[in-house]
């Protein structure tokens, strides 16, 4: 008797166990289906006031009523109304703040190597972490060499006599 509730317990437990959430840490897709944030909703259609003054149409070209989420941000935030540009022109007035950016050059296949990089670390990473008695966070597992103390950057920061004012204020210990 004894030895068939412990049987039920154990594996009751580790029924439940298997059930739990990883939710945001785990770092491959739950699913197939689309990625719903992904999904821009657009601004509705309106028609234009000169239909002779529009652009002929290209393939890629942006849509008048597609939504640029980065130049309205900055729209919002009181930037140019530029910013709003779907063509992704510089606006003239920050053309001095993106010629200092990129003074040293800017690669133009940044995200694809940093995704490739990214991508090599997780598989070197990976490579004994299917066997696992526990759960683990695999998310912090992964970088952990590369997450950096907000703390200790703090006090180093204040250490060299640099402000930090978006900081808490130091608690005695």
């Amino acid at each position: 008797m004894r030895m068939a509730l412990g049987a039920t317990i154990l594996t009751t437990t580790l029924v439940l166990a298997g059930c739990a959430d990883r939710g945001l840490r785990s770092l491959q897709s739950p699913s197939d289906g689309p990625e719903e944030f992904m999904v821009l909703p657009v601004k509705p259609l309106s028609m234009p006031s000169n239909i002779s003054a529009l652009p002929p149409p290209a393939p890629g070209q942006g849509n008048l009523v597609d939504t640029n989420p980065p130049g309205e941000a900055v729209a919002s935030l009181g930037g140019s109304a530029a910013a709003l540009n779907p063509t992704g022109a510089v606006p003239a007035s920050d053309a001095a703040l993106v010629a200092q950016a990129g003074r040293y050059g800017v690669p133009e296949n940044t995200r694809a190597v940093l995704a490739a990089e990214d991508a090599a670390f997780r598989q070197r990473q990976a490579r004994m972490s299917s066997f696992r008695l526990f759960p683990v966070d695999r998310y912090e597992q992964a970088y952990r060499k590369q997450a950096l103390d907000p703390f200790s950057v703090t006090r180093q920061a204040r250490g060299q006599g640099l402000a930090t004012p978006s900081a808490p204020p130091e608690t005695a210990q």
